[in-house]
């Protein structure tokens, strides 16, 4: 009797833990999908020139490549227009050098 019920015990825990993983795995790939591809997109300014191109995204910031350097900018000031992002809103260059410049060393191979 138990045996029985430690193995009817321990039934109900794997199908129930089993349901809950694949409750979870659903809900990751809904958020993935609802994510817009950001990266190999055209960034421009506020007024449409130019900026560069977008390569990734580290946490909350796009990088986006420029004539030989790097900007981060912050996800709350990107927003998608047509098939371009476009920065939007007072964004310090400086700043967004500054994030580029950590991002490089962050994930830049030795020597380049």
């Amino acid at each position: 009797m138990f045996t029985g019920l430690t193995g009817l015990i321990v039934f109900l825990e794997s199908v129930c833990g089993l349901f809950f993983l694949s409750r979870r795995k659903k809900n990751v790939e809904q958020v993935e999908e609802e994510k817009p591809d950001l990266i190999s997109r055209f960034v421009v300014d506020g007024s449409g020139k130019k900026l560069g191109e977008s390569i990734s995204v580290d946490d909350d910031v796009l990088i986006i490549k420029t004539s030989g350097k790097y900007l981060g900018v912050p996800l709350k000031h990107v927003e998608e227009k047509d098939d371009v992002l476009q920065v939007k809103g007072l964004v310090s260059f400086d700043k967004a050098e500054e994030l580029g410049r950590e991002w490089q060393s962050k994930y830049s191979k030795p020597g380049e």
